[in-house]
């Protein structure tokens, strides 16, 4: 009896947190299909709803052929993923020597295509670091007519700091935070310039009047293979309509570093931290300070010629009738690296989505087409990696 390759496929259920005032114009739990081109729901299929759904109902099509699934499949699905997925890491090295000691294939689907029209395989990810600075003025919020002027004020010193961080072009501030990145290397332009992606296209469809980049080799390498930093709000500060004439007593910055291969989490932080420190220590402000980082992920990559992603490429070809684009991504998704870690296998990230769809944003959505086309391909990836020999998938374990 010959042996059946095994393919481990994660997914999750839930979604983050929304508020209807926040401009979302269908109901959270009614699917709206509109003009047969697009399914319309908040998570109903966007993220990792639509992979799932689509394994069952690829799965589903082989059993009612009357036919054998080409490879035996074990899955995870979890609803806690927008929370940190509390408690799954330690439950994954808990069964790491039984469940998934006969693993051959890993496939996950949380990320999209680069474009609107191409699919792509996905093979490297950008890591997170995410910093608070805290700065307090007083016990309490104070009246800016009765104290403006007569105190050094929390907002004033964090606004401060938090403009000596990045440049409008994107270039970071931090010494040495482009020490440990990896160098570019003697070919490696030539491979952007193979990529489909439209920087116009990129550009019009947020609405955004400049690229802080001028071609697409270097606004797709600035969105993958270089570090960023993005501030992303005040706690403690009035922000409501209107207008309110307050000091706030404590405010709390808070920003994140997408950081790189060759970059860690304890060196960035040690990086970050340093010159935090002495900024605040020029500032020379008697207000209180701290500054830490509050949570951190590696970044992660792996070898796109790897008969996994040799296979998806082959599954891709035969469903869309072309060669998927090879990407990476400038988001991350930490739960990959722990599953390759668990596993000890080649981990495929393959997108059924437009890079369009809108996760986590007002009007989710999954084109129709690629519900359809993308279950096919899930299908069709389940039969190429069955075709993989043990001697091809030894020769790139030995390799890596």
């Amino acid at each position: 009896m010959t042996r059946q390759d095994t393919a481990f496929v994660y997914g999750h259920l839930d979604v983050q947190l929304l508020k209807k005032e926040d401009g979302w114009n269908t109901e959270p739990f009614v699917l709206d299909f509109e003009r047969r081109k697009a399914l319309w729901r908040r998570g109903a299929l966007v993220m990792m709803k639509r992979p799932v759904l689509g394994l069952a109902s690829a799965i589903e099509s082989i059993s009612a052929n009357q036919e054998k699934c080409a490879v035996n499949i074990k899955f995870c699905f979890e609803g806690m993923e927008e929370s940190g997925s509390q408690g799954l890491e330690p439950l994954l090295r808990e069964r790491q020597a039984s469940f998934f000691s006969d693993v051959d294939f890993v496939c996950i689907s949380d990320n999209y295509w680069l474009s609107t029209t191409k699919p792509c395989l996905t093979y490297g990810l950008r890591g997170l670091c995410y910093f608070c600075i805290e700065i307090e003025c007083a016990s309490k919020d104070l009246h800016s007519g009765l104290f403006g002027g007569s105190v050094h004020e929390a907002m004033t010193d964090l606004i401060y700091i938090m403009g000596q961080l990045v440049e409008p072009n994107g270039k970071i501030l931090i010494p040495h935070i482009y020490k440990d990145v990896e160098p570019l290397g003697d070919t490696e332009e030539q491979f952007y310039e193979k990529i489909d992606f439209d920087t116009e296209d990129f550009r019009t469809a947020i609405d955004h009047p400049k690229l802080t980049k001028a071609d697409k080799t270097q606004v797709l390498m600035s969105r993958w293979r270089y570090p960023s930093l993005s501030l992303h709000g005040i706690e403690g500060a009035f922000s409501g309509p209107g207008g309110k004439t307050v000091i706030p007593g404590k405010v709390v910055g808070k920003f994140s570093i997408r950081i790189v291969p060759n970059q860690t989490p304890q060196c960035v932080e040690k990086y970050v931290l340093d010159y935090l420190n002495e900024l605040w220590k020029a500032r020379n402000s008697p207000n209180k300070f701290k500054a830490y980082l509050l949570d951190s992920g590696k970044s992660w990559r792996t070898n796109p010629e790897h008969p996994n992603y040799v296979a998806a490429a082959r599954a891709t070809k035969y469903v869309y009738n072309v060669e998927p684009d090879l990407t990476r991504e400038g988001g991350s998704i930490p739960i990959t690296l722990t599953f390759e870690e668990v596993t000890g296998k080649n981990v495929l990230l393959l997108p059924m989505g437009a890079s369009d769809d809108g996760a986590h944003s007002q009007n989710e959505k999954i084109d129709v087409r690629n519900y359809i086309e993308g279950t096919k391909l899930l299908a069709a990836y389940l039969y190429e990696i069955s075709k993989v020999t043990q001697a091809e998938l030894e020769e790139a374990e030995s390799t890596k």
